[in-house]
């Protein structure tokens, strides 16, 4: 059996991050003819060429980005062991980087976190938002350990990606004081009312609608929105009632200082954590779902 050299490897890996040999000579601390030695034996071993000069660049090929997307993999996981054995080194912070996409409300996304800073008295955590394929390159490139999504991945990525539903629940619909009079009656009461929606990108929005169509009540949609929490500030000012996910009814309720008009569970909102691992292994992310499969969504 040919076995891979994993030193040529991760010279091929350097050079591909870095854009240069110059500058992985720099990084690795070896000549520049060593490392073009090596990656020459790497090519020769896997019988296909990795790199190509164009003009004064390196470029991958090919077969170069595949062996990249596995060398990413490869080392990846062996920093992951060496922190499984060894444990973080003294006074080192245990750092999660978290996305979540920004059509979650930000009081599922607080609730969802909120476990994550119990892990370590020393974690530090980076939260990106943003839409889901935009999260989900960054989770391929290892940019982001977990993302948190209303739905599950089934956009392209260099890598694949794992769905692990943290949980579902019903649907409740919320108005402002001037508004109240819309529980009365309810869902029949919701014809040519005023409406606030997120905007066409969520899953939730899509649901909603087909609710609508389904109770044979047409509102009147007065604005879509894609943040959640300006969504909801205008549902305070009574300009339209609104929906949210009914795990945060009476953070809703308190906050915005509205009143739930109606509930239902025909339209389940669910929450997914993405990884690029099959089972989730940073300890933040493994708290997050156990908390959230047994607390929140329990």
């Amino acid at each position: 059996m040919s076995w891979l050299n994993y030193h040529h490897l991760l010279y091929f890996w350097t050079v591909a991050r870095s854009g240069s040999i110059a500058k992985a000579s720099e990084e690795l601390h070896l000549a520049q003819p060593t490392i073009s030695a090596q990656l020459k034996l790497l090519e020769e071993s896997l019988g296909h060429k990795l790199l190509e000069r164009q003009g004064r660049r390196l470029v991958l090929t090919d077969v170069g980005r595949t062996v990249l997307r596995y060398a990413d993999d490869i080392f990846r996981l062996g920093n992951e062991l060496k922190n499984v054995v060894n444990g973080l080194p003294s006074g080192q912070p245990l750092r999660f980087a978290v996305g979540v996409t920004d059509v979650i409300p930000k009081l599922v996304a607080e609730r969802l976190l909120e476990p994550a800073f119990d892990v370590s008295p020393d974690i530090r955590i980076t939260c990106r938002e943003g839409p889901l394929p935009q999260l989900l390159a960054s989770l391929a490139l290892h940019e982001l350990d977990v993302v948190l999504a209303d739905a599950p991945s089934s956009e392209p990525v260099s890598v694949r990606s794992f769905n692990h539903l943290l949980g579902k629940c019903g649907v409740s619909f919320f108005a402002a004081p001037k508004l109240a009079h819309l529980a009365k009656g309810f869902p029949r009461a919701l014809d040519g009312a005023p409406t606030l929606l997120p905007s066409e990108a969520s899953s939730v929005r899509r649901s909603l609608e087909m609710w609508f169509d389904a109770q044979r009540v047409h509102p009147i949609i007065v604005g879509d929105f894609d943040d959640y929490a300006l969504l909801k500030a205008f549902g305070q000012r009574g300009h339209g009632f609104f929906a949210a996910p009914s795990v945060i009814e009476a953070e809703v309720c308190r906050q915005f200082n509205v009143s739930v008009i109606g509930r239902t569970e025909d339209i389940e909102t669910c929450f997914y954590a993405i990884s690029v691992e099959r089972r989730l292994r940073h300890p933040a992310g493994v708290a997050i779902a156990e908390t959230a499969r047994s607390r929140l969504f329990g």
